[in-house]
């Protein structure tokens, strides 16, 4: 599982710079100054969890095998959720698709990475000196 961490970190920071770039340069002319620091949160966020992946991918035997499951899917899919659906919401005007339908998988997706959050606090509780 320390394997998929690290590459999920790598994956989503390269994916997070790519977007950044993209946001900041290829989205200025096309959505509102509002709509392009959105984006940029969507972005932000990805970043910090891509350094936790990286993180708990890193930690070897510290954690459960169990946590660092939980972990590598709670942060794909609230990444996924939380990121992905602020793009959408951001770039919406840009879109057939209505993002807006979509927008209560936002605060789920958080919802989920907070669960990791949660998750990794306990084990890091357990942690005997």
């Amino acid at each position: 599982m320390d394997k998929k961490l690290l590459v999920l970190g790598s994956t989503l920071g390269f994916l997070a710079v790519m977007l950044g770039a993209f946001g900041a340069h290829g989205l200025e002319k096309l959505i509102t100054e509002d709509a392009i620091n959105t984006f940029e949160v969507g972005v932000r966020y990805q970043f910090y969890h891509a350094f936790l992946a990286l993180f708990v991918g890193a930690l070897g035997k510290n954690i459960s095998a169990r946590a660092k499951f939980f972990a590598f899917y709670g942060i794909l899919i609230g990444v996924l959720f939380f990121s992905g659906s602020i793009y959408g919401l951001a770039t919406n005007t840009l879109s057939a698709f209505d993002f807006t339908s979509i927008a209560l998988i936002t605060p789920l997706g958080g919802s989920i990475l907070l669960l990791v959050w949660l998750c990794l606090i306990i084990q890091f509780i357990k942690i005997k000196p």
